[in-house]
């Protein structure tokens, strides 16, 4: 499995400019990028190869990580701040007048023995049109399960099947009558590479309507007075995971 997300530095929010503040650029406070935004991706990896199974940092075996800066002038980050100079404490991280952050990393691993790669990507600023982006990639023996969400797909998160082996329509039928019991609505459209995968925009929640469901599902715990067995456990396997993988990126 392969999860990618694009992220910017610069952007326009409800219209108004993102103003951030000057510590979210320093490491030392906000924390490199390979154990920030990482930990959403690790996740997702953990949730979608072993939903509901409990995990232990046992499992995991770092083959490779790095990390890179995402370097921006001092104009840029006025831009971004609203700030005239960088504070004291980013001065460290100044080289020619342009500011160095370690907001890029890439983590190579195995969970269980299933190849994983998780990598973030800090860009100044967002092309045209564009945003905050995802791209993810499930090898199976029998067809890859792919988002992505670039100028093709308007920025949209897409999903497609693209078959490795000839494909028993009757199978893939069944199942996408499964998938339209609990999520009514969702089709396939037949393409060259297999097939797109159409979701209604009823169900383009949307990042913000995500805290929502979370907070919801938050509540139901505590009603319930329980976490489900594997949350604490597959929470500590994520940092481990995260966590080692910086120390694997210094060289430590």
């Amino acid at each position: 499995m392969t999860k990618e997300s694009v992220h910017h530095f610069f952007k326009y929010v409800s219209g108004s400019t993102l103003k951030r503040p000057a510590w979210f650029y320093d490491v030392e406070q906000q924390g490199e990028g390979i154990v920030d935004v990482t930990t959403h991706l690790v996740d997702l990896v953990q949730w979608e190869c072993f939903p509901d199974v409990i995990l232990d940092p046992k499992d995991v075996n770092i083959v490779s990580a790095k990390r890179w800066t995402t370097d921006m002038n001092k104009e840029q980050f006025t831009l971004s701040t609203a700030l005239p100079e960088y504070p004291d404490y980013l001065k460290k991280d100044v080289r020619n007048d342009s500011l160095r952050v370690y907001s890029n990393g890439e983590i190579n691993y195995t969970l269980k023995g299933v190849h994983a790669k998780v990598v973030v990507i800090w860009n100044y600023v967002a092309p045209e049109g564009a945003g905050d982006t995802h791209y993810s990639i499930m090898r199976g023996t029998k067809a890859n399960l792919i988002i992505r969400q670039g100028a093709e797909q308007g920025y949209v998160p897409t999903l497609y099947i693209e078959p490795l082996v000839n494909v028993d329509e009757k199978a893939l039928t069944d199942n996408l009558a499964k998938v339209q019991a609990k999520y009514p609505g969702i089709e396939l459209t037949k393409l060259e590479t297999g097939w797109e995968v159409l979701v209604p925009k009823k169900y383009h929640n949307g990042h913000e309507a995500h805290f929502g469901q979370v907070t919801e599902r938050f509540l139901q715990y505590l009603v319930d007075g329980k976490l489900p067995d594997w949350e604490v456990p597959n929470m500590i396997t994520k940092y481990y995971t995260t966590t080692k993988a910086l120390e694997v990126a210094k060289g430590k």
